[in-house]
């Protein structure tokens, strides 16, 4: 029988009997080298590009805080602004009552009971922040005061109330209703 061809034992391959080898074991380890430092070349991209990605990230929450905050105040100093007019227009709706009252009180006829509501619905008014003004003897300004009839005096050297008609109301600063007064002053 003959033997088969292939069949002879093979014999390892030593640097001698294969010349080229050595420059295929340094290609080889050069081209892993290389692919290694892609890969840590795209993995320090990546980084870099996710070290942008933070920064912007934060930039966008901390300009949403900002916007959050911004509107809190905002809806904050709406409210205050809306309580301030409703409180306001009730106060205005009830100067009438107290012109009543204090009608009432001139002509002495606010006694007993009623004297005591009188009292307690004006106290209750000032708590809420109404302020009378208007009074005699105090100087004249028009931004808060209606001159219903003006004279001339000698004695005084500045536009002065001498009489108060109806008094004026203020609330959070802002005049309700301006005091009508008589204002005697210099020609």
């Amino acid at each position: 029988m003959t033997e088969p061809q292939g069949s002879e034992e093979r014999q390892p391959v030593t640097p001698a009997d294969a010349p080229g080898i050595d420059e295929m074991m340094d290609e080889a380890i050069a081209g892993v080298i290389a692919e290694e430092e892609l890969a840590a070349a795209a993995v320090e991209g990546d980084v870099s590009q996710a070290q942008l990605a933070l920064a912007e990230l934060t930039n966008d929450l901390q300009r949403l805080q900002a916007e959050y905050a911004n509107y809190r105040r905002r809806v904050d100093r709406d409210r205050d602004l809306i309580r301030e007019n409703a409180v306001g227009g009730v106060l205005t709706q009830l100067l009438s009552l107290l012109d009543d009252v204090d009608r009432a009180r001139q002509h002495g006829e606010l006694e007993g009971a009623f004297k005591t509501v009188g009292e307690s619905l004006e106290a209750t008014l000032t708590k809420l922040g109404l302020e009378p003004f208007g009074a005699t003897d105090e100087a004249f300004d028009p931004m808060v005061h209606e001159a219903l009839t003006t004279e001339s005096r000698d004695d005084i050297t500045e536009p002065t109330v001498i009489s108060v008609y109806q008094s004026g109301y203020r609330f959070a600063g802002r005049v309700l209703r301006p005091a009508r007064v008589a204002v005697a002053g210099t020609d």
